[in-house]
């Protein structure tokens, strides 16, 4: 479940072999470059992949953050950027695995298709705390559209971010933490 170890600080997109030894529970702080993107950007990305097109922005061992970050105040690079509900992507995830991106950051359970799909890919699903959208955006130091501008906040952002707390919910052994924790909660009232 849950590590009681401190956060572990590594640089995303991640370097070679990261991704395979991060285990369910754990936390992480990410430091350097993450993708904003949402349903209508995965879209038009997995439409043109089927295409056999390339698409606007090379994503392969890249992070994807599940976000629609709000207009900044003044001297920010964005506002709130809080994790929109994986499951709304879970229909797009095993495309863009295969394609390449080697993690995805959301909150929220997956479905069995997106598990099987991280575990077969060697990825990993990090969850972000829902409802900390102010404090997560916080953490954002850059951050642009790269692809799709006309969508406005479900345009694909270039993210730059400092010590961006998530934890490692599905790693690429399949370990799910939305099934571990409510399973070992069960067994410890009984």
């Amino acid at each position: 479940m849950m590590s009681r170890e401190p956060a572990e600080r590594i640089e995303a997109p991640f370097a070679g072999g990261v991704a395979a030894r991060l285990v369910t529970g754990q936390r992480l702080l990410l430091n350097g470059v993450l993708y904003g993107a949402r349903d209508e950007a995965h879209l038009r990305f997995t439409d043109a992949l089927d295409r056999g097109e390339e698409p606007p922005v090379d994503l392969r061992g890249q992070v994807i953050y599940y976000v629609g970050p709000t207009s900044p105040r003044p001297g920010r690079p964005c506002g709130a950027a809080g994790p929109t509900t994986s499951g709304r992507m879970d229909k797009y995830t095993p495309r863009m695995l295969e394609y390449g991106v080697s993690a995805v950051i959301g909150k929220g359970r997956r479905s069995p298709e997106v598990a099987e799909a991280i575990q077969k890919q060697g990825a990993v699903y990090l969850a972000a705390t829902g409802g900390a959208g102010a404090l997560l955006g916080r953490c954002i130091k850059e951050m642009h559209a790269v692809a799709y501008p006309e969508l406005g906040p479900e345009a694909v952002y270039r993210i730059t971010v400092e010590d961006f707390p998530v934890t490692v919910a599905i790693d690429g052994r399949g370990d799910d933490i939305y099934r571990i924790g409510p399973a070992r909660y069960r067994m410890e009232c009984e």
